[in-house]
């Protein structure tokens, strides 16, 4: 039997030399390896075997079965490397200082309107700061004056995930974490804090012309002393006046968010109809961009900033429905679609 083992060995590594398929391989496996394999038949043999015989035999016919298994597994790994360098060899090699005739793509509307937005808030003094689409419920409700089981929470229908987390339905999200990222500031150095976060958000919505469940907010906040209603009017009007080159008419109505007080909505004339009224607007003449107001006192507290010495106020800017605006767009689910002959009708002056 000890002189079948080895011959076992010289086989396996001489077919194994010869072996450049991985089907061929696994076939190879299966006859050494497999349950009616060669060297389970090298086991059944045992039993003819003395004691002794058997002890020293079981050892060998082990070492054999370890071998083999270490063989086969380096003869995959070469194979695979094989292969991978075959393919890398066989893909055509491309000369990237040559010219390229394909046509110039282009950004997408939001996108185009984002950066707007940021270069005009920029030049008032404001940062520009990013943040997760996934948080915790903590920061998406709690520390914004949302508790839990709180009935303003029916307002947004969220998703959440398996571990607890939620994909932001809000922009507003970010608002603890930025009021004590640059809360330190504000009280030791009397710095403002100017900060504007734009971000993808979701919802469970029932889509229609002016409702997608995926869309992109503008968060913006402004915290100091004496901060009012006129600061907020203010920056506003300057935004959209900025990105719209002309006065756009706006109003403001009493709206009930819970993590600000007094609040607002902030709806422009419907641009596409010219106020008269469409599906874009509901037919209603105006369309709602921009929910906002002065920060809660208790959003103020659970950031560290007392609210008794500091005012500031928030915003949450429609960046998919100002992008409607700006460009004509009558269904927002058009902006979602991928489809490039909408889409290509946007380029980039940069």
């Amino acid at each position: 039997m000890r002189e079948q083992i080895e011959q076992l060995k010289l086989n396996l590594k001489e077919e194994l030399a010869l072996v450049n398929d991985l089907q061929e391989l696994d076939n190879i496996r299966v006859k050494y390896l497999g349950k009616k394999g060669l060297i389970t038949d090298l086991l059944k043999g045992m039993k003819d075997l003395s004691n002794d015989e058997r002890k020293a035999v079981g050892a060998l016919v082990n070492e054999l079965k370890q071998e083999a298994s270490n063989s086969i597994t380096d003869k995959i790994e070469e194979l695979k490397q094989a292969q991978i360098k075959k393919e890398i060899e066989s893909m055509p090699v491309f000369d990237v200082s040559l010219p390229t005739n394909l046509d110039r793509g282009s950004y997408h509307p939001i996108t185009l309107v984002q950066r707007e937005c940021e270069s005009i808030f920029k030049s008032m003094g404001f940062t520009v700061e990013d943040y997760s689409e996934v948080v915790t419920d903590y920061e998406c409700f709690e520390s914004v004056n949302i508790p839990k089981n709180h009935p303003a929470r029916d307002m947004q229908d969220t998703y959440y995930l398996e571990n607890g987390q939620l994909l932001k339905s809000q922009t507003s999200a970010a608002q603890n974490a930025i009021l004590k990222k640059y809360g330190d500031a504000l009280k030791k150095e009397g710095k403002p804090i100017k900060a504007i976060f734009p971000g993808r958000c979701f919802r469970n919505e029932a889509t229609d012309a002016c409702h997608e469940n995926t869309f992109f907010q503008m968060e913006g906040m402004m915290v100091d002393k004496d901060i009012s209603i006129s600061n907020l009017i203010y920056f506003m009007k300057t935004m959209l006046s900025e990105v719209f080159k002309k006065d756009i008419k706006v109003r403001l109505r009493p709206g009930f968010f819970p993590f600000v007080e007094p609040g607002f909505e902030l709806d422009i004339s419907c641009l596409i109809c010219g106020g008269e009224g469409c599906p874009s607007c509901k037919h209603s003449g105006w369309l709602e961009l921009c929910p906002c107001g002065m920060i809660h006192p208790e959003v103020l507290r659970e950031g560290g900033i007392d609210p008794d010495e500091y005012t500031g106020f928030a915003f949450g800017l429609g960046l998919t429905r100002l992008a409607m605006m700006k460009y004509g767009v009558k269904d927002i689910r058009d902006l979602n679609s991928g489809s490039l002959k909408a889409l290509s009708q946007f380029t980039d002056d940069e």
